[in-house]
């Protein structure tokens, strides 16, 4: 039997496409976005000790209470805010479930969703499976920064929800305290929920200050502000994040969350819990670290005939292969990954409609510096 899809459209993610490429051809793989260097020592100890400790059984449907208060008090350290850990804190499998959920507690049928293009892939899918419809603003092709009056534009009566992502995947671009007043006057007054995409929060640059949805009351009223703690911890395998959301979306948003995976991987939940408590140097130190990595890429990358663009937070750096090759950039990594050896990610799978004449790729530098050099070696031979 054949069913009648669902997601027409869809097919294997590019990131699998081009992780599964990269095996094949024993490419250096700087596409899909996971580290390769080791998650600290504190945290495989915490784990284990869970394990041994018998926490091995279904942790509480909304997170263990210890997470639970832990990221409560992140957010006061971080974002000045409190949050209740028992009606607005629900913990769970990564943050691509939490988007999923998000959208499902608060989207029907026949509404519509503002999605900023470039977007991350898992959006659209989510929003297709309510019966809904994605509404795409293109962002700067440049700069990436939002276009405010677009965004307004795109408002209609069936308008249910506004997704945002900063640090944006995958361009890195950052929202800043003007965005957010723009987006608070637009949403002002009516009846649209916000959804914050911000798993890179704590990986930002140059002294720059992450702008969260939860510094601004406004906004946090009606929003869900989803985390991840594979990003922050180096362990995106383990699949753990979770979501802020005021007491009333938090009941509709556990209601998907209870029939979607239940709890989340419990002997975790100990391990991050400890980590927040007892170190929370580790992110608030993190901008730091990756900055080494993306300055150290960057200036490598300059001794190549790509052309780097600013990278203002995440761990991703997009060049221009313009000056390299004219293909269109899906045919363009495949080549790089098969000729050079060096897997990329194009730009145009986050894309409703790619900027015309666009030669962006998309690369990863979070990984050990010998995994950086061996990549910079090969792509000086381009």
């Amino acid at each position: 039997m054949v069913p009648d899809t669902k997601l027409p459209t869809v097919g294997t993610t590019v990131f699998t496409v081009m992780s599964h490429l990269a095996a094949q051809h024993d490419a250096i793989n700087l596409g899909q976005g996971f580290p390769d260097f080791d998650v600290p020592t504190r945290l495989i100890d915490e784990l284990e000790r869970a394990m041994r400790q018998g926490r091995n059984q279904y942790p509480p449907m909304t997170g263990v209470a210890l997470l639970r208060q832990a990221i409560a008090e992140k957010s006061t350290r971080c974002h000045g805010v409190k949050v209740d850990p028992e009606t607005e804190v629900t913990v769970t499998s990564g943050a691509t479930e939490a988007l999923f959920d998000a959208i499902h507690a608060v989207v029907h049928a026949g509404e519509e969703v503002i999605v900023l293009d470039p977007a991350y892939d898992c959006y659209e899918p989510a929003i297709d499976l309510t019966g809904a419809r994605a509404v795409h603003v293109p962002l700067d092709p440049q700069t990436f920064a939002v276009d405010w009056g677009r965004v307004q534009a795109a408002i209609t009566t069936r308008t249910r929800a506004v997704i945002v992502n900063s640090p944006h995947n995958p361009s890195g671009a950052m929202m800043s305290a003007d965005d957010m007043a723009a987006l608070t006057d637009i949403l002002r007054g009516t009846d649209i929920f916000l959804i914050s995409d911000e798993v890179y929060e704590h990986i930002v640059y140059d002294g720059r200050s992450h702008e969260s949805v939860l510094r601004h009351p406004e906004l946090a009223q009606r929003a869900f502000v989803v985390s991840s703690f594979g990003k922050t911890f180096h362990c995106t395998g383990w699949k753990l994040g979770y979501a802020i959301a005021p007491p009333a979306l938090t009941i509709e948003f556990r209601k998907v969350h209870q029939y979607n995976t239940f709890t989340s991987f419990g002997p975790a939940q100990h391990a991050f819990a400890a980590m927040l408590r007892d170190e929370p140097e580790h992110y608030l130190q993190l901008g730091a670290f990756y900055q080494g990595k993306r300055d150290a890429f960057g200036q490598r990358l300059a001794t190549t005939r790509l052309k780097p663009l600013p990278v203002a937070g995440g761990y991703f750096q997009l060049v221009d292969y313009s000056d390299v090759s004219d293909l269109a950039d899906m045919d363009f990594v495949r080549w790089l990954t098969v000729e050079k050896g060096v897997a990329a990610i194009p730009l145009s799978p986050f894309y409703r409609i790619p900027p015309q004449g666009q030669r962006l790729v998309r690369l990863c530098f979070a990984k050990n510096p010998a995994t950086l050099d061996a990549a910079i070696a090969r792509l000086q031979q381009l």
